[in-house]
């Protein structure tokens, strides 16, 4: 199979053990958007967004969540990503830690705030304060992979002997 960047497995660790988690994109009918789907994967291979795992690693989790964005918008630099929450209790989380964390997000992400079901990403910038209904992320012009050393890019590791 080949890696089109468009699924990512991890796992959340913590006290209520380890939980497989997957972030997967879809295109939109709009063919410069994907969707962001991400939840628990459940047995029959499906996203369980409704979850609550109450896992104690919600920052590491978004953490993660942003960089697959990063390895995402190395192989689409020219797309937009939309998402939203599963309820408004998680579209308010999201638009939460994109404030909390809005200074550091913008050197990396053009944050769009979507307003309503029909907004663009032609919108205008994300701003505080703001209720919105969801929110488009486009990377900046620049490489991630080169960046960071994210292991996610090594898909063929060798097996070469250390010293």
């Amino acid at each position: 199979m080949i890696n089109d960047y468009l699924e990512y497995e991890f796992t959340s660790i913590g006290p209520k053990g380890s939980i497989p988690k997957i972030v997967k994109f879809t295109t939109s009918q709009d063919g410069a958007v994907f969707n962001l789907a991400f939840g628990n994967i459940k047995d029959d291979g499906s996203i369980d967004d409704q979850a609550r795992d109450d896992n104690k690693d919600r920052n590491k989790i978004l953490a993660t969540v942003v960089a697959v964005l990063k390895v995402f918008f190395d192989k689409y630099p020219d797309k937009w990503v939309f998402f939203r929450g599963s309820t408004s209790e998680r579209t308010r989380l999201y638009r939460m830690a994109i404030t909390l964390n809005l200074e550091e997000l913008s050197t990396e992400f053009e944050i769009i705030g979507a307003l309503t079901e029909m907004s663009t990403y032609n919108e205008g910038s994300f701003q505080k304060g703001i209720d919105y209904f969801g929110f488009f992320v486009q990377g900046k012009r620049c490489s991630f992979r080169e960046q960071y050393k994210i292991l996610l890019y090594d898909t063929d590791r060798s097996t070469e002997s250390r010293d």
